[in-house]
C-alpha cells in the first residue's frame, strides 16, 4: 500500500475539511437488500426462510436458491 506524503496528506485534510464527500444513497448494502428480498415475501415464508439461512449458516438468497434447484429438479 502506498504511502502519502506530508503535503499529500495535508492537501487531502483540507479537501474533506472545506467539502463534504458525497456518498450513494439509496443503493444499500447486503443486508439492506437481504431485508429487502424478505420483505417481498409474506411473514411464513420469510420466517421459514430466515430460520433455515440460520440454522444452515447461509444466506437467504441461498436458502431460496436451494429451493428454487430442488424444485427445477423435481420437475426434471
Amino acid at each position: 500500500m502506498a504511502t502519502m506524503t506530508d503535503e499529500e496528506a495535508d492537501a487531502l485534510d483540507e479537501l474533506l475539511t472545506r467539502t463534504t464527500p458525497k456518498i450513494r444513497v439509496g443503493e444499500g448494502g447486503f443486508f439492506t437488500k437481504q431485508r429487502n428480498l424478505l420483505n417481498a415475501l409474506d411473514p411464513v415464508v420469510a420466517n421459514y426462510i430466515r430460520s433455515q439461512a440460520e440454522i444452515k449458516h447461509l444466506s437467504p438468497s441461498e436458502i431460496i436458491g436451494d429451493l428454487v434447484r430442488e424444485k427445477i429438479t423435481a420437475v426434471l
